[in-house]
């Protein structure tokens, strides 16, 4: 009898943790409202703009109403492709979270008005997108890589009373001052007839040149932008569905320096303004100086700062380990409130 007791009580104990687990899982994975049909967490939203009501394309993932993390891409005009690698780390935590792609780029509309491509639009269409998903103050949270990184900061200087935390991976918040350290430093590590031939064909704006890109991609892009000797196919498929048209606007060119609309972008005076928790993410062979990112993180009234010594602009891949262990710390300590 004792021992039919004790595989009754494991019987039991094991029934009950799968019905626990079924439970939650069925509630972490419940995307679809008002009964309508589901689609794995994806909704175009609705935009508000100067030209008239566009969407954007969003994929919600999980559900947790103390942690909603929306990501922004870089670019301008990349796609969340990229970012995919969160996916399995988030869903891992428990966290809900959000894939999105700007307006202009691949899955969502793509207005040709170039009215549209600055910085305060961009930011007004995160609002809109924060409150879609239902997120505020207590539980949301703005991750930004690259461009995403200066929309995350411009967006946290107007709307920091709507979020939790901020976090800025791989921006620095002057673009002078990236363009400065890709001159003075990241370009005299190139072979000096390398260099001479890419400033051959910028000074007579030949961009469209492949000889430009066969230059930037072996000396620049695989030593500064991913370092792994294979590029994660998120990665591949976010390069081909690149809006070109709005990234030469607002960037230029190409990742070596900046000289489109957000040539003169400088928020570095401002950064004392951003209250909320914030982290700072760097990396040793980034485009942007690691040490300044370091300083921002200083700069803000509640800072943190994430080096990742083996990692570019994309570490979030090439130094996977180190910059997912950061941001995951760094949400869950400012959403158990022991952030210092």
């Amino acid at each position: 009898m004792r021992y039919l007791a004790i595989l009754i009580a494991a019987f039991l104990s094991v029934s009950c943790k799968n019905e626990t687990k079924s439970t939650t899982l069925s509630s972490y994975f419940t995307y679809h409202e008002n009964n309508d049909v589901e689609s794995a967490g994806v909704k175009m939203i609705p935009i508000k703009t100067s030209v008239g009501e566009l969407k954007v394309w969003t994929k919600r993932f999980g559900n947790n109403p103390k942690i909603k993390i929306l990501l922004l891409h870089g670019g301008p005009a990349m796609t969340h492709e990229y970012m995919e690698c969160f996916e399995t780390f988030f869903q891992r935590e428990g966290f809900e979270f959000y894939q999105y792609d700007q307006l202009g780029s691949y899955y969502s509309d793509q207005p040709k008005d170039s009215s549209l491509w600055t910085t305060e639009r961009f930011v007004e269409e995160v609002e809109q997108v924060r409150k879609a998903i239902g997120a505020d103050k207590d539980n949301f949270y703005v991750l930004g890589n690259s461009w995403g990184g200066i929309l995350a900061m411009e967006y946290t200087l107007k709307y920091q009373q709507n979020m939790k935390g901020l976090l800025v991976a791989n921006m620095m918040a002057s673009a002078p001052d990236y363009g400065k350290y890709a001159d003075e430093v990241l370009a005299k590590q190139m072979k000096p007839e390398v260099l001479a031939e890419i400033r051959a064909l910028e000074a007579k704006k030949d961009f469209g040149n492949p000889r430009y890109m066969e230059l930037l991609i072996p000396n620049y892009y695989q030593q500064h932008l991913c370092r792994l000797k294979e590029w994660p196919d998120g990665l591949n498929r976010a390069s081909k569905h690149i809006n070109n048209e709005i990234y030469t606007i607002m960037q230029g060119p190409s990742e070596f320096g900046i000289s489109g609309r957000l040539a003169k972008w400088d928020i570095k005076n401002r950064l004392h303004e951003i209250s909320v928790p914030t982290l700072m993410i760097g990396a040793n062979y980034d485009t942007m100086d690691p040490k300044a990112m370091e300083e921002q993180s200083k700069l803000v009234k509640k800072g943190r700062y994430l080096y990742c010594p083996n990692g570019s602009h994309l570490a979030m891949w090439d130094d996977q380990k180190v910059f997912m262990n950061g941001v995951i710390q760094f949400i869950t300590d400012v959403d158990l409130e022991k952030f210092q």
